[in-house]
């Protein structure tokens, strides 16, 4: 019997003052020798095909733009891949087919006479019977949230853990407006241990530089908090951001973009037989502003603890998309060289979180949260259920483990949110009501819950 072991990762934190210009030193792009360009690179392997993408500092302007894969074999090294920089962000993504993925591979990346970073293409870990995920979220470098606090102690578990899987699910970067920069002082703070370790990265709103994202398809949002749904940054600028953070994923399943030529990534990965589907909570999905009645003074949040949720769920309203829901089908059937399947995903699909930000901060409801639109929230959890996967997240700051319900309580799929990080925007699950049908001595939070 397949197992997938979780080990989630938080790290605790004291609060630091909140200056602008702590968080500018912390994001000043350092000057690196000619021998320090390569930054740190990321990878994964699925159904023959390597994808790696290695992140580079800035090149001056006489320097070469063609970056190179090496592989050591019988003790020699051998070229297998040459690639341009993409200067509007200066990533380098390199594409290896056939590759032969049941040994360790040393591998190097080489740019100019002198860069060079080196790492280790692991092995598909097919024989095993544990695959271990390695999961995080929320990665703030914001001094109000602790600032640039050590991630030693994640580096050195990983060592101790060995994990199979990298998973950062969201918010590895929270500078809006500075992704690269941040994105470099990411690479710095966890290339030690992506470079070993197949790695899975996606984007959400803080990395695309907004404090909430509905994406509607690519609209542009006109409202500084996104809520009308679509995306705040230039189209440009999103490209750059998920170039670097997916594009050493496997192939989209679906790879059409949606509005204003902005790129998809969900996909599957597969590692010692568990079939990873990748998925993008907020592409899609539609914003709450002027869509459901407000209320609450935002129109994401829902203060009135009488309020009715029929009047949230609209017809018409759009969570996965049809596209995904596709996919999440088609890929639950799909068994060829899996024994188990699981979704990664930005956040799970409730809410997580009854108070917010501080204690008295009740929300009743959060639009934010995956639990709305609740037709296309059990549109989801059913695709998921179909084929007795898992989904882990993150996104909510708080730690949880739910069993789901679609119909009755506890008909769905088991969801694993992973705690920050670094986050001190707090938030308590924390019902009114103890919870039905609990274990004996269990708490009351615990139990069956409407959530």
């Amino acid at each position: 019997m397949m197992k997938l072991r979780l080990s989630l990762i938080a790290s605790l934190l004291l609060c630091a003052a909140s200056t602008l210009h702590a968080q500018r030193n912390l994001l000043d792009i350092p000057k690196v020798s000619d021998a320090e360009k390569i930054c740190f690179a990321l990878y994964t392997v699925h159904e023959g095909t390597l994808k790696l993408t290695a992140q580079l500092y800035p090149l001056d302007d006489d320097a070469t733009r063609t970056v190179r894969l090496e592989v050591k074999r019988d003790g020699k090294w051998t070229e297998v891949a040459q690639t341009k920089v993409i200067e509007d962000g200066w990533t380098a993504p390199f594409r290896v087919e056939k590759w032969d993925n049941s040994p360790d591979m040393p591998y190097r990346v080489l740019h100019g006479e002198k860069a060079k970073f080196e790492g280790t293409i692991k092995r598909d870990p097919i024989d095993q019977d544990e695959i271990v995920v390695m999961a995080f979220t929320g990665n703030s470098i914001n001094p109000a949230h602790g600032g640039d606090i050590s991630r030693q102690d994640i580096i050195d578990n990983a060592k101790r853990i060995k994990p199979d899987l990298l998973f950062f699910s969201r918010d590895q970067v929270y500078a809006h407006h500075r992704h690269y920069a941040a994105w470099l002082k990411f690479g710095r703070d966890f290339g030690d241990i992506i470079k070993d370790i197949p790695t899975v990265t996606i984007p959400d709103d803080h990395d695309v530089g907004q404090p909430n994202l509905w994406g509607e398809s690519g609209k542009k949002s006109k409202g500084g908090g996104a809520a009308d749904g679509g995306y705040i940054m230039p189209v440009d600028y999103v490209k750059q951001v998920e170039r670097a953070q997916t594009s050493h994923l496997p192939d989209p399943y679906d790879p059409r973009p949606i509005n204003r030529g902005i790129g998809v990534y969900f996909t599957d990965l597969t590692i010692g037989g568990v079939d990873f589907a990748i998925i993008e909570d907020r592409k899609f999905k539609d914003g709450p502003d002027g869509k459901i009645p407000k209320q609450g003074p935002r129109p994401d949040h829902i203060n009135d603890p009488k309020y009715d949720p029929a009047t949230v769920d609209v017809e018409g309203l759009t969570l996965l998309g049809d596209r995904q829901l596709k996919f999440l089908n088609e890929w639950g059937q799909d068994w060829d060289g899996a024994e188990m399947k699981a979704v990664l995903s930005q956040t799970i699909f409730c809410g997580g979180a009854h108070i917010h930000g501080k204690l008295g901060g009740r929300l009743h409801a959060d639009m934010d949260s995956n639990g709305w639109p609740q037709t296309g929230r059990n549109k989801a959890i059913a695709e998921i259920r179909r084929c007795f996967a898992i989904h882990i997240a993150g996104d909510q700051h708080l730690g949880t483990i739910f069993h789901h319900g679609i119909d009755e309580w506890n008909d769905a799929m088991y969801s694993f949110c992973v705690p920050s990080i670094a986050n001190l925007y707090l938030r308590w699950w924390a019902p009114l009501e103890p919870g039905k049908n609990r274990k004996e001595g269990m708490p009351e939070y615990t139990g069956e819950h409407l959530d």
